[in-house]
């Protein structure tokens, strides 16, 4: 009887620990200076884009602060750059004139490069974990009084149709607090006048619902029926946004800054009025007036409550008035 072949013996040793994933890059191109910073920012991008699934917003701002870094590195290569060499990166930004949060912004952006270089096998060891970011930026940004809010959103010529478009962007900035890319996503289904509310969609992909006051509705219902429609039919196809541009597309977010601040010179207010402002506004105008701050959290989509302390403040006077009616020596 033949004999069956002897069975292989089997390999009880351990498999060899797989090492750290590694992008392979075309021979001719060395991974040094200014010939490989792109490829390294485009697998970086990627890399957010669909393993950590960020907002386009955020990409962008990724995108803008690693051309920044490409053009001060003049060629260097990245990988073999210090903390040291990071923390002049940083200087150089601060010479430039940038604000600290922003400078902050930049150290946040090189950490998550330089951590994504590890985790592709380029690096061991990130020198961006050494470098720390400066005091954050306490500064309370610019808010505007209720009159000066009126003069704004009274701006916009409502016997047009782009002032119709205006004025009804305008009054869902105040009426909700929401970012200027938070209102540029609004759709009309995400809408509810009846209701009385908007959901929009935050950081994070986070949605939530804001409410819409009775002059917000009005401006809004005013847009749709007499000037969205000849807007829309300007468009290729059938178009959900909310705010259209006057070509039938959806509104930008640049194109928002443009017009509050067309129509804060047309207001007679000074020349540094933008969509944040007007978020301010409506936050601290809530709480002057008494609403909670956990509310007030909840309606600007904050995840946590110290940042909206930071963003809010009590006014003067409402301080004064509280210590007149309580303190016991007044």
């Amino acid at each position: 009887m033949a004999k069956k072949p002897a069975a292989a013996s089997e390999n009880t040793s351990k498999p060899a620990r797989r090492g750290p994933r590694r992008i392979v890059l075309d021979e001719a191109v060395p991974l040094a200076g200014v010939a490989a910073m792109p490829l390294l920012v485009d697998g970086f991008l990627d890399y957010v884009r669909h393993e950590r699934a960020l907002s386009a917003n955020t990409l962008e701002a990724y995108r803008r602060d690693l051309a920044d870094f490409t053009g001060w590195l003049e060629g260097r290569d990245c990988t073999t750059l210090t903390a040291s060499d990071l923390g002049d990166y940083l200087a150089w930004l601060h010479g430039r004139g940038l604000a600290r949060g922003s400078v902050n912004r930049h150290a946040a952006s090189l950490r998550t490069f330089y951590r994504y270089l590890q985790l592709e096998g380029w690096l061991t060891e990130s020198p961006a974990d050494l470098v720390g970011s400066g005091r954050p930026d306490f500064r309370v940004p610019g808010s505007l009084s209720v009159s000066q809010v009126d003069r704004l959103l009274d701006a916009p010529d409502p016997s047009t149709h782009a002032g119709l478009r205006d004025r009804a962007l305008l009054e869902v900035l105040y009426a909700s607090g929401c970012r200027a890319s938070e209102v540029s996503g609004l759709k009309l289904a995400d809408t509810h006048l009846d209701e009385g509310f908007c959901s929009c969609l935050g950081k994070g992909g986070k949605e939530r619902m804001v409410p819409l006051g009775r002059r917000a509705k009005e401006a809004i219902h005013a847009w749709c029926r007499s000037a969205r429609p000849t807007f829309a039919a300007r468009a290729e196809g059938p178009v959900g946004w909310l705010l259209l541009s006057s070509r039938g597309n959806r509104l930008s977010r640049i194109r928002i800054w443009e017009i509050v601040r067309a129509a804060a010179a047309e207001a007679g207010l000074p020349d540094d009025i933008h969509p944040h402002v007007l978020r301010h506004s409506f936050a601290t105008h809530l709480v002057s007036g008494g609403t909670d701050l956990r509310h007030v959290q909840e309606m600007l989509g904050h995840a946590s409550i110290a940042t909206t302390q930071r963003y809010t403040h009590v006014d003067a006077d409402r301080l004064r008035s509280i210590h007149a009616r309580f303190h016991p020596r007044r």
